[in-house]
């Protein structure tokens, strides 16, 4: 009943961004084809390799903001000596994270096993961050969490040192997913004899990564955790968010010198790196919203917020183009080149319309 109404317009802030946004921004933008506008259109795109844009924040503050949720959603779990009954609630709901990721980036409803790939998508990161997590949680103690987590940092970070480089072809993690993924990893291509080969254009990893995953979670963790204890003073939690986040920030920065921030390796430093700016973005939210009670003109965000699940499937699987377009094709001698820009747009606000509806009847797709 009571919920981070900071977390939930986050949330929202993010998944607009993402579902109605930057696709219809894009569109715009692409047929404007102006300097300024081709400027912050940059900002909407991943970096090619070192470094961070804007668009490289999305998806972990997706996974740190699923970690922020689990010590209030744990707290049920206190008491609980059916530690059986805990993890299968937990794996199921991975392995449910899972699927619909396949079912989003990994073309599983194309029935077509060479198109199918097992591990390309956030819901599977979430998924997997959210697994790592879930066991330090119930089994360690707040110091415990915190030196398991470093572990994990330097896990990673010790075979991309010491066995391989940070380019995309000469990277450990590549070769991990390489071997573990074989065909089935994302940007493999089938040439006209039947051969499967890795794309040279594609290299997110994902196995190895994994690690850094929860490293991510386990950030929104810390972060949920001191929101949770500190309800009595919200000036000390808005304190401490933002002073943890310009720290990980400051020693991201520094680690970088060694272990680039590269979003498509998720290496240490890039997962220091965006879950400071994370810390630093709740941090700025809870202020503005919990601690200082302003929620003028931010509440409609909770649509996308409070049903992010759904927002997320239907805005990347179900196309509406083809409705706007049967009802709309009059307009395209109008519009012209844009005509393609008002598609879009029609799409998402569809998508819009139908999270606005679930809200008003309070139906919220939870897994």
């Amino acid at each position: 009943s009571e919920r981070l109404e900071s977390l939930d317009i986050l949330r929202g802030t993010n998944l607009f961004f993402l579902e109605l946004f930057e696709p219809v921004y894009n569109s715009f933008a692409k047929q404007l084809d102006n300097p300024i506008t081709n400027k912050i259109l940059g900002q909407f795109f991943h970096k090619e390799w070192a470094g961070s844009s804007l668009w490289d924040l999305v998806m972990p503050l997706f996974l740190f903001m699923a970690g922020i949720s689990m010590p209030f959603s744990f707290s049920k779990y206190k008491g609980e000596t059916n530690q059986c009954l805990i993890y299968r609630k937990i794996i199921k709901r991975a392995i449910i994270l899972f699927i619909l990721g396949a079912i989003v980036q990994g073309n599983l409803l194309s029935l077509d096993c060479k198109q199918i790939h097992l591990y390309s998508n956030a819901l599977q990161a979430i998924a997997t961050g959210y697994l790592i997590a879930s066991i330090l949680l119930l089994n360690f103690s707040r110091k415990g969490q915190i030196i398991a987590t470093a572990v994990l940092l330097l896990i990673y970070w010790l075979p991309m040192t010491l066995l391989g480089d940070f380019t995309p072809t000469g990277n450990f993690a590549e070769r991990v997913d390489q071997l573990i993924l074989g065909r089935f990893r994302d940007g493999v291509y089938w040439d006209a004899n039947g051969l499967w080969h890795f794309s040279p254009q594609y290299s997110y990893t994902w196995i190895f990564s994994s690690l850094t995953f929860g490293v991510t979670v386990m950030l929104g963790c810390f972060a949920g955790q001191i929101i949770r204890k500190g309800k009595e003073n919200r000036k000390l939690v808005v304190r401490k968010l933002l002073t943890i986040g310009a720290g990980l920030v400051a020693v991201s920065l520094l680690w970088s010198l060694q272990i680039p921030i590269i979003n498509k390796l998720w290496t240490s430093s890039m997962a220091l790196f965006t879950g400071g700016v994370c810390f630093l973005l709740i941090g700025i939210f809870y202020y503005w919203i919990d601690y200082k009670g302003h929620t003028y003109g931010l509440s409609w965000l909770k649509i996308y917020g409070m049903n992010s699940i759904t927002a997320y499937l239907i805005g990347e699987v179900v196309n509406f183009r083809c409705a706007v377009d049967s009802v709309s094709h009059g307009l395209e001698q109008f519009l012209g080149r844009y005509y393609p820009t008002w598609l879009s747009l029609g799409n998402y606000l569809i998508v819009f319309f139908i999270l606005r509806i679930m809200y008003k009847q309070k139906i919220f797709l939870k897994i």
